[in-house]
C-alpha cells in the first residue's frame, strides 16, 4: 500500500464548562503563561490517557502498563485456572524475575520494613498487549513441575527457573495500541517502538480564572437528630472553564512500519485515533461536573510536508464576542491562521483540508466543510491512504 501523504494534523477548539480535568500535585488546576496572561492547560499525558481508553474500546484492544505484571499472572493462575495462592504467587514472583528487568521485593503494608512474600515489582514499568498477561500464564503452566521444587524469589539476586528469552519475547509483543502510541523500555532489547502519534498540551485560548469552590457535607446521622448547627466535613476545591485549543498529528511513515505496512490495520487505527482524540475528554473530578461536551470544531489537514500546530494562533489571547463567549472567535481565529500560514508555507504540502462544527460558514482557512466528525474523517483517510498503487 502506497500512502498518499506523510502527516495527519488534527485541531479541536471545545469549549469546557466548570472543571478540573487535569490536577497538579496540590489538587490545583494546571496552568501556563502564554502570551503574558494565564490559561487553564491539560497535560498532554492526561488526555492522552483518555484518548487512549477510547482508542482500545475503538478497535477491541487493550495495552497494560503496571510494573505488578508478576501480580496479575499471579491473579490468573490463582482465580482463573485453579492454582494454590502459594504456587501462584510463586509464579507470578518468578516471572518478574525472569527479564532482564531488575526488580525488588514490594514492602509489606503491615510491616513496611519487611519484604511481602513473592510479591515482586519491576523497576520499570512494562508496557505489554493485554494478552500477554495469559502469555505468561501458559509459560508458567508449561514450567508448572519446575516451580513446584523451585524455591520463592527472597531478594534481587534471585534467579528465576523461567525461561528469559520466552519471557522477554513475550515482553516484546505488540498490537495495534503499541503500534501507534509507542512504547519506551529499554531494559528489554529491541521491545521500545517508535510512536506514530505526537500530542500537545491542550492549552484555553483565552485568559482564564481559577475558582476556589467552597464545600460543606451534612452529616446525616446528626441532621436526622434535628442537629443542623453544622457540617461534617468541610473543603474546597479548584476549578476553571474555557474554551481549549487541542493539537495532535499522526505519522503515517511511522506507523506503517510498526504496523508493517499492513493496509486494514494502518487505516483502522488512524480512523480509531483521530475518532477517539475527537470523543475524548480526561475524567477527573467528573461526577463533581459532568464536563461531557463534544468539540465545537474540529479540523484535519493531510499533510505531505510536515506537522503544523496552529497553537500561536492563540499567542495573543482572543477577546469575547459582543454577547459573551470565547468558542465563536476562537474558530475564527482559528481559521484565519490556518490561512496565513498556509499562504507563507505554500499550499502544495496539503493534501486534503477540512472541517466539521457548529458554523455553517466563514471558516474558509479550514477547508471544505462536512457535516459530522465521520464524514470528515473518512475524506482524509481516502485522501492520505491510497491501494490502488499510486499516490
Amino acid at each position: 500500500m502506497l500512502m498518499a501523504a506523510r502527516f495527519i494534523d488534527i485541531h479541536v477548539i471545545q469549549s469546557v464548562p466548570f472543571a478540573n480535568l487535569n490536577r497538579d500535585d496540590t489538587n490545583s488546576v494546571k496552568t501556563v503563561q502564554y502570551g503574558n496572561v494565564l490559561r487553564t492547560r491539560v497535560s498532554s499525558q492526561s488526555w492522552k490517557r483518555a484518548i487512549r481508553s477510547v482508542f482500545e474500546d475503538r478497535i477491541g484492544q487493550a495495552a497494560l502498563r503496571t510494573r505488578r505484571i508478576g501480580e496479575r499472572v499471579t491473579h490468573l493462575l490463582n482465580e482463573t485456572r485453579g492454582w494454590p495462592q502459594d504456587l501462584a504467587e510463586r509464579a507470578g514472583a518468578h516471572t518478574a524475575a525472569a527479564s532482564s528487568i531488575k526488580f525488588e521485593l514490594a514492602k509489606d503494608p503491615k510491616d513496611p520494613k519487611q519484604a511481602a512474600t513473592n510479591k515482586v515489582l519491576t523497576n520499570a514499568m512494562v508496557y505489554v498487549p493485554e494478552t500477554a498477561v495469559a502469555e505468561l500464564a501458559d509459560l508458567a503452566e508449561e514450567f508448572r513441575e519446575a516451580l513446584q521444587s523451585a524455591k520463592d524469589i527472597k531478594k534481587p539476586a534471585d534467579k528465576s527457573v523461567l525461561p528469559a528469552d520466552r519471557v522477554e519475547d513475550i515482553l516484546r509483543s505488540r498490537n495495534g495500541v503499541i503500534n501507534l502510541f509507542g512504547r519506551m523500555l529499554a531494559e528489554v532489547d529491541n521491545a521500545g517502538v517508535d510512536g506514530a502519534v505526537q500530542v500537545a498540551h491542550a492549552l484555553t485560548t483565552h485568559e482564564t480564572d481559577v475558582e476556589l469552590d467552597y464545600f460543606s457535607a451534612v452529616d446525616d446521622i446528626t441532621a436526622n437528630w434535628g442537629d443542623q448547627s453544622g457540617s461534617g466535613h468541610m473543603g474546597h476545591g479548584e476549578f476553571s472553564a474555557g474554551t481549549f485549543y487541542r493539537y495532535a498529528t499522526i505519522d503515517l511513515r511511522d506507523l506503517a512500519n510498526n504496523t508493517r505496512s499492513r493496509p486494514e490495520e494502518l487505516r483502522d487505527l488512524t480512523e480509531a485515533f483521530l475518532s477517539a482524540f475527537i470523543l475524548s475528554l480526561p475524567q477527573a473530578k467528573k461526577n463533581a461536573t459532568a464536563p461531557h461536551t463534544i468539540p465545537d470544531l474540529a479540523h484535519i489537514s493531510v499533510r505531505t510536508d510536515r506537522p503544523l500546530s496552529y497553537a500561536a494562533a492563540f499567542e495573543s489571547p482572543v477577546t469575547a464576542a459582543g454577547q459573551g463567549g470565547y468558542a465563536a472567535p476562537s474558530r475564527a481565529t482559528l481559521s484565519g491562521y490556518a490561512e496565513v500560514a498556509n499562504r507563507l508555507l505554500g499550499t502544495s504540502g496539503i493534501l486534503k483540508a477540512g472541517w466539521a462544527g457548529v458554523d455553517a460558514k466563514g471558516l474558509e482557512g479550514l477547508g471544505t466543510r462536512h457535516t459530522s466528525f465521520d464524514t470528515l474523517i473518512d475524506t482524509a483517510l481516502t485522501s492520505a491512504l491510497t491501494s490502488g498503487g499510486t499516490a
